[in-house]
């Protein structure tokens, strides 16, 4: 196994990797919308939370030699299933080869951010 690390995409916030590697196949924990260069959440609402949260996706996912377009499955959590529709549509913009998906409502995430979304994807 090799641990992946980018700081390109916020440091992991506890005993954990920001992705794992296991022959070519990724698996990335959940990023949330965390800005990498303050370390801060500083995007608001659902649509601007997506949006950090793919950026950052996709920055631990290039540094494993991955991309969206090789994505396999991603697990999304959001805080609350009314954003759905306006996650989606962020989401759809960077997911474009549609992967399997799973998508759920939690009660919280960690800093109470809005949304988290982890993936697999092929290297």
């Amino acid at each position: 196994m090799k641990k992946i690390s980018t700081d390109k995409a916020p440091a992991a916030i506890g005993p954990y990797s920001q992705a794992t590697v296991l022959g070519n196949i990724v698996f990335t924990s959940g990023q949330i919308p965390i800005n990498p260069e303050s370390g801060n959440i500083d995007a608001e609402g659902i649509e601007t939370q997506a949006e950090r949260v793919m950026k950052n996706l996709g920055a631990v996912l290039q540094a494993a030699g991955s991309s969206y377009e090789k994505t396999l499955k991603t697990t999304c959590f959001l805080s609350d299933m009314a954003d759905f529709a306006i996650f989606n549509e962020v989401y759809a913009r960077y997911f474009t080869e549609k992967p399997a998906r799973s998508c759920v409502a939690v009660k919280s995430l960690p800093k109470g951010v809005l949304c988290e979304v982890e993936a697999i994807a092929e290297i």
